[in-house]
């Protein structure tokens, strides 16, 4: 293996979708391809060779790209094996706690039903990376497609107790739209006002938002924050009616950011 460190490097694809891409030298991991093409002409403008292809879910802006890249690499297909049946290319499928070498680095999957029931995700003690697909999102999470309130706030839950430090990488650019939500709900939030100005700079720049970080989510993230005084206030005044605990809370936040306009 290279001695060269990992660097990550974001592959605009679709509207707002990254496709992730992790380079050591002259080798690259992919995480949720949605576009092939996109990926094969990076792979080609550095003359990288891809050594495996991770899947945290079975949406086609995630899978789209699976067949191109197998044609041309004979690489493993890591995914959750709860959606084995709906990711046809899948070589290697995964539960929660298994572990996988990825460059060099070691990841440990974590389940994440929500977004979809077998939704899963990559996780980095070592490099403190976080490639969590469509559950977390800046500001934001996964809308509830396949799973339960229940499921996806234990999920986020789960994200949200990983270490502070950790960088998050979320598929998609929803940032800004997700901040206007958070807003709404909490918009004496300083943090929130900080993480809403530098978006504004970054976006303005031509700069991806992302990564975000955990610790920097836990303060300003509203679907993170189900315990907060002031996020239980608005969930329950947009409710109206009581909301009996953060559960309620999270399910309430996620109606409202459903029909959300701002």
């Amino acid at each position: 293996m290279s001695t060269a460190t990992i660097q990550v490097h974001a592959l605009p694809a679709f509207s707002d979708n990254y496709l992730w891409t992790l380079t050591r030298g002259q080798d690259a991991v992919v995480v949720d391809p949605g576009d092939g093409a996109v990926v094969q002409a990076f792979l080609d403008a550095r003359q990288l060779r891809l050594r495996a292809i991770l899947i945290t879910h079975h949406h086609p802006d995630h899978i789209g790209g699976l067949s191109l890249l197998r044609e041309r690499w004979e690489v493993p297909v890591y995914g959750p094996a709860a959606e084995a049946a709906r990711i046809k290319l899948l070589t290697q499928t995964l539960e929660d706690g298994a572990g996988l070498d990825v460059l060099g680095e070691r990841y440990e999957v974590l389940a994440l039903p929500g977004h979809t029931l077998g939704h899963i995700a990559y996780y980095s003690a070592q490099g403190r990376r976080l490639f969590c697909g469509d559950t977390l999102f800046s500001a934001g999470c996964g809308r509830l497609f396949e799973g339960t309130p229940q499921q996806m706030h234990a999920s986020l839950s789960r994200l949200g107790a990983l270490p502070g430090d950790t960088a998050v990488y979320c598929t998609h650019e929803y940032t800004q739209s997700n901040l206007r939500f958070a807003l709404a709900v909490e918009p004496d939030n300083a943090a929130l006002q900080a993480r809403n100005a530098e978006v504004a700079r970054l976006r303005e720049a031509g700069q991806p938002s992302l990564p975000s970080r955990i610790d920097a989510e836990c303060q300003f993230n509203p679907f993170l924050r189900s315990a907060v005084p002031a996020v239980r206030a608005a969930a329950t005044a947009q409710a109206g009616e009581a909301l009996d605990d953060e559960v309620a809370v999270f399910a309430a936040l996620r109606r409202w950011k459903d029909v959300f306009r701002g």
